[in-house]
């Protein structure tokens, strides 16, 4: 059995967070410890909602909590997404500690979420730098879509080799693993959206057919597939033709069914079986 630690955000209504990265976690066969660093309502798509962020204290004392059963050397990776605070990514940071400390073989699987094209930074002051100079470094997997990655290696890019030599400047901060999504190169036609997986100085690229949709949760879903096939499989190849195949799926039986949030739960066979595979190609 797998055992992940899921650090995120938690809506009560919809999916985003935890929300959306512990049921296909869960379909997997993945046992999820999900611990929230805010409690929403509903994601912040909709422009209004009503919770809270909590502390890092907050998530230290769940953390500690669990340690104290004596099971954290059983953990084989912690899962990170949005964090409401600086405060917050430190208690991270903490807790990845405890989790190494007991098991020197877990993982960190780093979703660094700062923006996103059209809607710019949409994180607190102070965030993305703590991203760049902390968590990135500290991290075995990022996750960043194309805009986070152009913020993290400092770069502008518009071609594959720009690209792929901006996933070497994050690699060179630390993480040995880079998941690339919402990658719009200048070669990507305009119906269609890449996704990249670098490891190990070698580069699988996949391309899913553009869906005419506007949800939130998508990224964290697939984070969450992305690092459940890369523990099983140890290749980042397959991985993300597995986790692109299952998203893929998702977000069309969405777009099918014009729903405003992704069919997180109606579409689960997606994330065993999915409808339409693609082909990856070393680039």
């Amino acid at each position: 059995m797998v055992n992940v630690l899921s650090i995120q955000s938690h809506v009560a209504y919809g999916h985003a967070g935890n929300a959306s990265a512990v049921f296909p976690l869960q379909r997997l066969g993945v046992e999820v410890w999900p611990v929230h660093t805010v409690q929403f309502s509903n994601h912040t798509g909709y422009g209004a909602w009503t919770g809270r962020v909590f502390d890092g204290q907050a998530v230290d004392e769940v953390v500690q909590g669990i340690e104290d059963r004596g099971v954290l050397g059983s953990c084989d990776a912690v899962l990170s997404g949005y964090l409401g605070s600086a405060d917050i990514g430190h208690a991270v940071l903490g807790s990845v500690a405890k989790v190494r400390n007991a098991n020197p073989a877990a993982v960190w699987c780093c979703d660094p979420v700062i923006g996103d094209v059209g809607r710019g930074v949409f994180v607190r002051p102070g965030i993305p730098e703590f991203m760049r100079e902390v968590a990135v470094p500290a991290a075995d997997i990022v996750t960043p879509n194309h805009y986070e990655l152009d913020l993290l290696s400092q770069t502008e890019t518009r071609s594959l080799g720009s690209v792929k030599d901006a996933v070497a400047a994050v690699q060179a901060l630390g993480p040995r693993v880079v998941l690339t999504t919402s990658l719009v190169a200048e070669d990507t036609p305009a119906d269609a959206v890449d996704l990249l997986a670098s490891e190990g100085g070698r580069h699988f690229l996949v391309r899913t057919p553009r869906l005419d949709l506007s949800v939130n949760g998508a990224g964290d879903a697939i984070a969450a597939l992305f690092l459940a096939h890369w523990l099983s499989t140890r290749s980042a190849g397959e991985a993300l033709a597995r986790a692109a195949a299952s998203v893929f799926g998702l977000l069309q039986r969405t777009a099918d069914a014009g729903s405003r949030e992704i069919l997180l739960v109606a579409a689960q066979d997606e994330y065993v079986t999915p409808t339409r595979t693609f082909d990856v190609t070393e680039v």
